[in-house]
């Protein structure tokens, strides 16, 4: 696979693919927009996609913009620790995840960066992690405006696509900070799971689905 436009970005997502044990890593600049261009690749349009009902806001927002109808599965505890699948797809919504081997065979796992409560606090960023080669290079081109890594000039535009590239700054951060999950002497780190409260958004009408867009 060719580099990216930004060396850096590359570098970035092999640190990840490292700790992580995925095979590829796609940086971007969200999570919400990880997961919105895996629902795409999914193609859930139409389908229903099952999640708990006490999770961010912005994932049944990325459904619903994807064209899915959210099934909310009710959870006892008022909070959501670790990752979740989005049931049945091969989506899993990592952002209280991050941790050393952490990526499971057959998914497309959307970590977070964004927030302080996250272990690798970029303030805004994301990343997908599979072992899919056809998904990733989907992935690093629609995340680009749906643009081959060359000078659009000369690009053969063939894809619809999303302006979701992480800035080289970030991924300049990230890449320093990744030396935060390692021993001195070299070994990494298992870092705790995050568990955060959220609200119940089953009771909020905007996500019911016969009040989608």
């Amino acid at each position: 696979m060719s580099n990216s436009i930004y060396k850096v970005s590359d570098d970035f997502e092999r640190s990840l693919s490292k700790y992580t044990k995925a095979p590829f890593a796609v940086v971007v600049d969200s999570m919400t927009n990880a997961l919105l261009m895996c629902l795409h690749y999914e193609n859930v349009k139409d389908k229903y996609i099952s999640i708990p009902s006490r999770t961010y806001v912005s994932v049944p927002c990325s459904i619903i913009q994807a064209g899915g109808k959210v099934n909310f599965e009710q959870v006892d505890s008022n909070t959501l620790k670790g990752a979740y699948q989005l049931k049945p797809t091969k989506i899993w919504d990592s952002a209280l995840k991050f941790t050393y081997g952490m990526y499971k065979t057959n998914t497309h796992m959307c970590i977070s960066f964004s927030g302080v409560h996250k272990p690798l606090k970029l303030m805004k960023g994301g990343a997908i992690l599979t072992d899919d080669e056809n998904a990733y290079k989907w992935f690093r081109k629609a995340r680009f405006s749906g643009r081959n890594e060359c000078s659009y000039l000369v690009d053969n535009l063939d894809m619809i696509g999303w302006n979701f590239i992480m800035p080289p700054d970030t991924s300049a951060r990230g890449l320093y900070l990744m030396g935060q999950f390692y021993h001195p002497d070299g070994s990494p780190k298992h870092i705790e799971d995050v568990e955060l409260p959220y609200p119940d958004l089953s009771k909020f009408k905007v996500y019911q689905n016969d009040q989608n867009l």
